[in-house]
């Protein structure tokens, strides 16, 4: 029996249910498996099921490959000497190997069907089973196991939470992925130590807990990395930003003035992170520090990314946040990108960084622009409030939970007593975000900094504004094709057809 099974046809799971709305449908090709998705809401069931079948594997191909895999393993254990410690080496082995093996039981299958089911085989031996076909739905964000008992879940783009029909039949499978995961990271998930962070080759992070500290069963937690980030055009398209507080976040970045970026888990602030990086010039040195690599900035950036790293199993060997923030101050940083501000000394390094001169732009938990303050200034951080004066903007992102929006919340300037003072905020029932006041603080800062009038500012503003709107009617969403064209309107060149 396949570790991860499901029906081959969607017909065949509709037959025992009765679909009450169908909500989406789009098909996949994974390693030449042609992969169905049908998202539906089957009658007396409260969440939609994300279903996936496979189209071009039938019932009886797939009990002939369950046959070739056991054979296959039994080979293996028998001959230990063909296992390697490079997975890669592995693969190429095995391959081989399960080639021969489907050449026997399928002798008249051409070299395109043959590297299909050679790479099914792989998919459920070598991989992460059928969770590899959820990996690799870019409309996914978060892959959740919580148990052998019930179905996988997913966080999808477009509809939220769903649970899909694939299953992890025992504990031991899902506690043998996570120990696989561990392994290629070097670290380790066991009774001792049942809590594991970690991030498999693509970038994606990773938690794992084990029973009986997670009382229902063995979990993994994914969180996919974006291969095709967030860009400005994609946000303002998604309505989660209004063109106009994207040119203000513009303007206040090309001129090198700090942005804090709050809100709650999920609600989209590496996210935003990432469409600030949009507005960079390509003539600056711009260091990011990360837990776990999120960030993907255009290739023309002079960009350095770094990233934390957890002591091993001795204690030893640890890299903080603190480490690389410090580190980061010798390396001649014109931009700072920070993952998320947690503790005291983080924050100072920070604030300080900031009245150096240093343009930081950073996460930090808090669901709107005053909590943010509060969050600062009360411990553990406490920070004392005049020194949060050199930050100049609070930019507050939300999610909607029910309807799964991610929406900017608010736009906040910092007012020298350390006070926020909103400019924009989201009107809810309407779904717009409204200017709410005038800017005075940050006005008077880029007034000095480019010597400009009001009236020039207001200029610059309109024309960033036609700028957006023109990547939006011209569909630009890559985000090197966003950052050659903000390179190209720094140097003068840009040219709107």
């Amino acid at each position: 029996m396949l570790e991860t099974s499901f029906p081959t046809k969607f017909e065949e799971i509709e037959k025992n249910k009765k679909v009450e709305t169908y909500l989406d449908k789009y098909k996949l090709k994974i390693n030449d498996i042609l992969v169905e998705i049908n998202i539906v809401l089957f009658e007396d069931e409260p969440t939609p099921r994300y279903v996936v079948s496979l189209t071009n594997i039938s019932d009886a191909t797939k009990l002939v490959l369950e046959k070739i895999r056991q054979e296959f393993i039994s080979k293996v254990d028998t001959r230990p000497e063909d296992k390697s410690d490079n997975p890669a080496e592995n693969k190429d082995k095995f391959q081989t190997e399960i080639t021969k093996l489907i050449k026997r039981y399928f002798p008249s299958a051409n070299e395109e069907t043959t590297n299909m089911l050679v790479n099914y085989i792989i998919q459920e031996n070598l991989g992460l089973g059928k969770i590899e076909i959820l990996l690799r739905d870019v409309f996914l964000e978060e892959i959740v196991v919580n148990n052998h008992a019930e179905g996988i879940w997913v966080y999808h783009k477009k509809h939220g939470w769903l649970i899909t029909n694939i299953k992890l039949i025992t504990e031991a499978k899902i506690r043998h992925y996570a120990t696989m995961i561990g392994r290629e990271v070097g670290k380790e998930i066991t009774t001792l130590n049942p809590l594991m962070d970690a991030h498999l080759s693509t970038g994606d992070r990773v938690n794992a807990t084990l029973s009986p500290i997670s009382s229902k069963g063995n979990t993994i937690t994914i969180r996919k990395f974006s291969a095709d980030p967030w860009t400005i055009t994609k946000f303002i398209k998604d309505n989660t930003i209004s063109i106009e507080a994207a040119a203000f976040i513009w303007l206040a970045v090309q001129n090198e003035l700090s942005v804090l970026i709050a809100g709650g888990t999920g609600s989209g602030k590496t996210s935003m992170l990432n469409v600030i990086s949009n507005f960079f010039p390509p003539n600056q040195r711009i260091i990011s520090i990360e837990d776990t690599r999120e960030l993907t900035l255009p290739k023309n950036l002079h960009w350095v990314p770094m990233e934390t790293r957890l002591p091993n199993p001795e204690g030893k060997g640890e890299i903080t946040m603190l480490d690389l923030l410090v580190n980061s101050l010798r390396m001649r940083p014109d931009r700072i990108l920070v993952g998320e501000i947690r503790r005291q000394k983080e924050a100072q390094v920070v604030l300080e960084a900031m009245h150096t001169g240093h343009s930081v732009y950073a996460t930090i938990h808090a669901n709107n622009s005053d909590e943010v303050i509060v969050r600062l200034t009360n411990p553990p951080i406490d920070i004392p409030k005049p020194m949060i004066s050199s930050l100049s903007v609070i930019l507050a992102q939300s999610r909607n939970r029910r309807t799964g929006k991610r929406r900017t919340l608010q736009i906040a300037e910092v007012t020298p007593t350390g006070d926020a003072k909103i400019l924009m905020q989201l009107n809810v029932a309407d779904d717009v975000l409204e200017k709410i006041s005038d800017s005075e603080t940050v006005l008077e800062r880029l007034k000095l900094y480019t010597g400009w009038s009001t009236e020039d500012i207001a200029k610059d503003l309109e024309k960033k504004i036609q700028i957006l709107q023109w990547l939006v009617k011209k569909n630009i969403e890559n985000v090197d094709q966003i950052g050659m064209i903000m390179s190209k309107y720094y140097m003068g060149t840009l040219k709107m057809d």
